[in-house]
């Protein structure tokens, strides 16, 4: 399959060069080329009317102008709403457009990765694990630039998780354990068995390493998702678990049965808007409902399921308690026990947050789950 494309004139003549955006943004159907002489009310109007705006100017400047129009799109007032699902899909709606807005300021990338503009700094490492050793002269958002720096430092660096005393290093577009209050329910919920463990949906493979610790004699990670399982493996490997684990590529569970099986699919029953999102938004519940329907008939004799999930959903309005609960009765599974942990997050205190009212009385539990009857 052909890479994305993007077109555009400069000085008199026609330029065709990949388009680089691994969060699916289309490529922009207009552009400007602008430099240093562009006012940041100009390249805020013509961004929101839908003109990508090509950079020519210094590097630091660019950063410069992208911060002065998000401080234009924040004078915005936020809408009056009614109901807490009213108030989440307005702020949906918002993120969308900001994200669009501010994606449309464009940097050039040569073969190499290199930028070439004053000052820039050096991305070749950032992109190539991203895109690959080998690249296309390409255009790519300075937004999503940043945002690909940034997992790249997080991946190199790592993330501490308390409750494993190690570091795990998420890669771009593998949800990052930042939140940890979920790996503390697996690190102290009882264990049924040391001997096997399916761990579904594995991710940064976080929550295998877990069990791992614990004592579970064989895990078994699975996802549907290459980087992700790319991911895992690297992050078990350095912490010494490589041997504990098998890594398989399935959509929710492998074959057979084990006596504990742990998911923690995403929280939010909502659309994503981008690749980047599947982390965090479960289109109509897809993926509890696949663990919950799927988990009697994987599950060994006497063997527990752990649902780790928020109830964020259901204080927005987007899922109710009585929803889960027939979805639970009708998989054939009753509930043995329920751990629950509040947020550490800071939005979870921030009271300018669009959401806080959710987000405030929000709790995460581990629902222990068996074979009914």
């Amino acid at each position: 399959m052909s890479e994305p494309s993007v077109q555009w004139q400069e000085a008199g003549e026609q330029h065709s060069a990949r388009w680089y955006s691994h969060s699916g943004m289309a490529a922009p159907a207009r552009i400007r080329v602008v430099d240093d002489s562009l006012k940041a009310d100009a390249a805020y109007r013509l961004a929101c009317e839908g003109t990508a705006l090509l950079w020519r100017g210094d590097y630091h400047n660019a950063r410069q102008l992208l911060q002065a129009m998000a401080r234009r799109i924040g004078r915005k007032p936020p809408k009056p709403t009614s109901t807490p699902a009213e108030a989440f899909h307005l702020h949906r709606q918002a993120q969308a457009q900001r994200a669009r807005t501010l994606a449309m300021l464009l940097v050039p990338l040569e073969a190499d990765y290199r930028i070439p503009l004053r000052r820039a700094p050096e991305v070749g490492a950032a992109c190539a694990a991203l895109y690959g050793p080998q690249g296309v002269a390409g255009l790519i958002s300075l937004r999503e630039l940043q945002g690909l720096i940034g997992a790249y430092e997080w991946q190199k660096q790592g993330v501490e998780v308390p409750a494993l005393a190690a570091r795990i290093h998420p890669q771009h577009g593998v949800f990052s354990p930042l939140r940890g209050e979920y790996v503390d329910l697996v690190a102290q919920a009882p264990l049924p068995s040391l001997e096997l463990a399916f761990d579904i949906g594995t991710g940064s493979g976080v929550l295998a390493a877990m069990l791992a610790k614990r004592g579970v004699r064989r895990i078994v990670g699975t996802d549907q998702d290459p980087r992700a399982l790319a991911c895992a493996a690297d992050n078990l490997a350095r912490l010494g678990y490589a041997d504990q684990v098998s890594l398989e590529m399935a959509d929710l569970f492998p074959n057979g049965r084990a006596p504990l099986i742990v998911c923690n699919p995403p929280w939010v029953p909502a659309r994503p808007s981008s690749p980047l999102e599947y982390a965090v938004y479960d289109p109509d519940s897809r993926m509890l409902l696949g663990f919950l329907n799927g988990l009697a008939a994987h599950l060994s004799e006497g063997g527990e399921g752990w649902l780790i999930i928020s109830d964020l959903a259901e204080h927005l309005g987007l899922r109710s308690r009585d929803f889960l609960l027939q979805a639970i009765a009708t998989a054939g599974l009753q509930v043995i026990d329920r751990h629950d942990i509040r947020p550490r997050h800071p939005k979870a205190g921030d009271p300018s947050d669009p959401l806080f009212a959710a987000r405030a009385a929000e709790i995460t539990s581990l629902w222990r789950l068996g074979r009914r009857g």
